[in-house]
């Protein structure tokens, strides 16, 4: 555990916001919500758009099952390493800058990774991807935070979380048909390009920020400000609600594209179709906020860790109807706890005094972590033992979670009013 100093405490970030923010209804609202529900999805795309097409790429590059994972597991490790980095950065070069050019470097790679001419090359490009990709989650909640008025939070960032699933639907449901027209590249080309355009948009209109002034950041900062943010006990209980139910989601999705393709489905290229159950849980985040401003975030965090452990089991059944509806339901249990966690963690870290940004990057280091481990965890888990070791797994990250979430509740009750759960229109 790092040792925190007052100076890793507090926020690298001058608040200089001179009024009360940009409210719902307000022109800048609309460009900010806009342009980051745009970013979200195309980041969401880029990284994901390879796990339906695990068993396309393992008969294409000639690797096993538990190595094509790999193509999405080395983009989620590098990520937890950008996070470090892109924090920081963000503090010092201003959010927006960095939110930008995350897209539009990410952009580029996802067009060179289709003219990746091996499986080490496809590799090497997917691991610098995770570098840039991390940039605009680092800054987005941080933004979100520092942007808009205090009454609109909840409904801002559970737009944005929207955009990520939009872009998780995307990442499921396009690769399938485009890859079926022209292959692996014709996939990827299209994705890279929906992402350079969102990094497009995002520089027309994203407004500038006026909550914060870009500052120098001291190196003791730099590299200790988001390690130290676990060391408050509320923060290092969400990092592991996110470690876990993050693992558990991508692990069940790692694994389910192998098992439709055997018996007793034997799918083949229409086992992408079941997929078209991912869109339901874009409504998620927005009924998860309006939950949590009635019962609370904690309660309505373990309802949603709940309903994932059913979904596992649904997924686990063999009948493709109940696993169809497995994973609309694990989808829309999954983006509602996220949405919560992601802005528990921000909130957690303005009420004590702590960087907003290195508390999100650290959320999101530990919940990409839980990607990179039990993603290749789960393939290897299909390849040596069936389905029902990814279901065990699946429902022991599950219980984990859970109970890292009644501890954090529990935590943080004496805590005053909570801005994130604040009634908003939905």
């Amino acid at each position: 555990m790092v040792t925190v100093t007052a100076a890793t405490e507090l926020p690298a970030v001058r608040f200089v916001r001179p009024d009360a923010g940009h409210a719902v209804g307000s022109p800048a609202y609309r460009r900010i919500v806009g342009a980051l529900m745009a970013g979200g999805l195309a980041n969401f795309s880029l990284m994901y758009f390879v796990q339906p097409l695990l068993p396309m790429l393992a008969a294409h590059y000639g690797v096993s099952a538990a190595e094509s994972s790999h193509a999405l597991s080395i983009t989620t490790l590098t990520i937890i390493a950008g996070l470090l980095v892109t924090g920081p950065l963000a503090d010092r070069v201003g959010r927006v800058p960095v939110m930008r050019w995350s897209l539009l470097a990410s952009g580029v790679l996802g067009l060179a990774s289709a003219m990746a001419p091996d499986w080490t090359t496809l590799v090497v490009v997917r691991g610098l991807m995770g570098f840039t990709l991390a940039g605009l989650p680092a800054a987005a909640l941080a933004y979100l935070r520092e942007e808009v008025a205090t009454g609109s939070h909840a409904k801002a960032n559970a737009a944005y979380i929207a955009g990520t699933a939009m872009g998780g639907a995307a990442a499921r449901l396009l690769p399938g048909p485009l890859a079926t027209l022209g292959g692996w590249p014709l996939a990827a080309t299209v994705v890279g390009l929906l992402t350079v355009a969102a990094g497009g948009l995002m520089a027309v209109l994203l407004p500038p920020s006026t909550g914060f002034t870009p500052g120098p950041v001291g190196l003791r900062q730099a590299l200790l400000g988001t390690l130290a943010a676990p060391a408050d006990r509320v923060v290092a209980l969400l990092c592991v609600v996110g470690f876990a139910a993050m693992g558990a989601f991508v692990g069940v999705y790692n694994a389910v594209s192998f098992r439709l393709q055997a018996p007793p489905f034997e799918l083949g290229a229409s086992a992408s179709l079941v997929y078209l159950a991912y869109p339901i849980g874009i409504a998620s985040p927005l009924l998860a906020r309006w939950l949590a401003a009635r019962r609370g975030r904690g309660p309505i965090v373990a309802a949603g860790l709940a309903l994932l452990a059913a979904s596992v089991l649904l997924v686990s059944l063999p009948d493709l109807p109940a696993v169809v509806i497995g994973l609309a339901l694990l989808g829309f249990a999954f983006l509602g706890v996220h949405s919560l966690l992601s802005g528990w963690v921000v909130d957690r870290a303005r009420r004590r005094g702590r960087g907003t940004a290195q508390a999100s990057s650290a959320y999101l280091g530990t919940y990409y972590l839980g990607s990179t481990l039990a993603g290749a965890l789960a393939t290897y888990l299909w390849q040596t033992g069936g389905w029902s070791g990814v279901a065990v797994m699946a429902l022991v990250l599950t219980v984990l979670a859970l109970a890292a979430s009644r501890l954090a509740d529990l935590s943080d009750r004496p805590a005053a009013v909570v801005e994130d759960a604040a009634p908003a229109a939905l």
